[in-house]
């Protein structure tokens, strides 16, 4: 016969067992969102789209490039590998968990004209400022309303965050995944969830994000605004917005 002692033995063995099998379960879904890459579609493949596209191709993400002129992009996507890839501008939303624009200002009524059911429920991620030399008139309306809230109208039905408006592409480019403290970089939105999954590719793109508020608040690094053109670190950034309500 066994013993008490060995009894007990296999009894703590098959706990200790059957623990780590729940443990197991409940952290790997956790491991492997974590690790999850989001497929991405760049709308405006200039200057910050093409940036901004390549930091998140590097991090291992699936991008596609959009224009007018897709083939126009070839080099872009060839200098990127395999994971980037041109399209039409309804190909880049159809194909994206996020859309990323990086257009004109003055053009974002038209887009969302054109693209407002196809972008419905997306989260779209909006880099646009907007002058009066360029954009004319809707840099008025941005000025009364605040940025946030005017690309949120144009965009009606997107789950919006404001973000990589705050400075210059060649800075991102020259400050990506550099060595702690990383630069900041500005975001906003209304919606958490949407804020969340932007904070992250502010991440995977190699910078450090700082979320400034609702929509609303997006005013604060608009053009003019206090957080506009600062290279700084997050504390640093922090320091110069207005506390949050």
């Amino acid at each position: 016969m066994r013993s008490q002692q060995s009894v007990n033995c296999d009894r703590r063995a098959l706990i200790g067992a059957a623990g780590a099998l729940v443990l197991g379960a409940v952290l790997l879904p956790m491991r492997a969102g974590a690790q999850d890459k989001l497929r991405i579609g760049v709308i405006g493949s200039g200057h910050i789209g093409g940036t901004i596209g390549g930091l998140w191709v590097k991090a291992g993400h699936p991008v596609m490039f959009s224009s007018r002129h897709p083939e126009e992009l070839k080099d872009l996507v060839a200098g990127l590998g395999q994971l980037a890839q041109a399209g039409t501008v309804e190909q880049a939303i159809a194909f994206g968990d996020v859309v990323f624009i990086a257009v004109p200002y003055k053009a974002l009524p038209d887009l969302g004209k054109d693209y407002g059911a196809a972008l419905k429920g997306k989260i779209v991620l909006d880099a646009g400022n907007s002058t009066q030399a360029r954009d004319g008139d809707i840099t008025a309306e941005v000025n009364r309303e605040g940025i946030g809230i005017t690309s949120q109208k144009y965009l009606p039905g997107t789950r919006l965050v404001r973000v990589f408006n705050a400075l210059n592409y060649m800075v991102f480019a020259k400050e990506a995944n550099r060595p702690d403290p990383r630069l900041a970089i500005p975001i906003a939105g209304d919606d958490a969830q949407a804020l969340q999954v932007a904070a992250g590719l502010v991440r995977d793109a190699g910078f450090d994000p700082v979320v400034v508020g609702k929509l609303a608040d997006a005013r604060w690094f608009q053009m003019g605004g206090p957080g506009f053109g600062q290279q700084l670190t997050a504390a640093e950034l922090k320091q110069k917005l207005p506390p949050k309500n």
